[in-house]
């Protein structure tokens, strides 16, 4: 099945180059394309957080694997893609979960989204409490090591 999908907005911020680690400073601006109407966002300042789904669209189609050891480092286990958050997927697709700093017409200004600047983004969610994980969050011990610079 082939799955045709339409960006509604796009990222901006000072993030060129598809890096790994220090992103806790840069703050991004989402920015609604003409085609959708400003009141797609009426009420979002409501939420503290929202869920922001984008494409990786500078990721290549020879970078696409399945496994792999996380960012090539040998001492992590190799892991499926769906068992990590490596750009290099089958779809391209990221998911995160961002702050909500400010909301002025067409442009949300947010802070903790890892994508780089020009990103298409695909969709935006609020983040409801209701929706969090339920129960303690479990995860391997190399991934605590993989993100201690990530959000500095």
């Amino acid at each position: 099945m082939k799955i045709e999908l339409e960006e509604i907005a796009t990222v901006s911020n000072s993030r060129t180059t598809p890096t790994d680690d220090f992103w806790g400073d840069i703050v991004s601006e989402i920015t609604l394309l003409p085609y959708i109407p400003e009141e797609a966002f009426l009420e979002i300042d409501e939420f503290s957080h929202l869920e922001i789904i984008y494409y990786f669209s500078q990721a290549r189609d020879s970078d696409i694997i399945f496994s792999g050891r996380p960012r090539g480092n040998p001492a992590y286990p190799i892991i499926g893609i769906y068992g990590q958050r490596k750009k290099d997927r089958p779809n391209r697709i990221g998911l995160c979960t961002v702050e909500l700093i400010e909301y002025s017409g067409r442009i949300l200004k947010v802070k903790y989204l890892d994508a780089i600047d020009g990103t298409p983004v695909l969709d935006i969610k609020p983040v409801f409490r209701e929706f969090s994980p339920k129960g303690e969050i479990r995860q391997p011990e190399w991934v605590s090591d993989l993100t201690k610079n990530y959000w500095k």
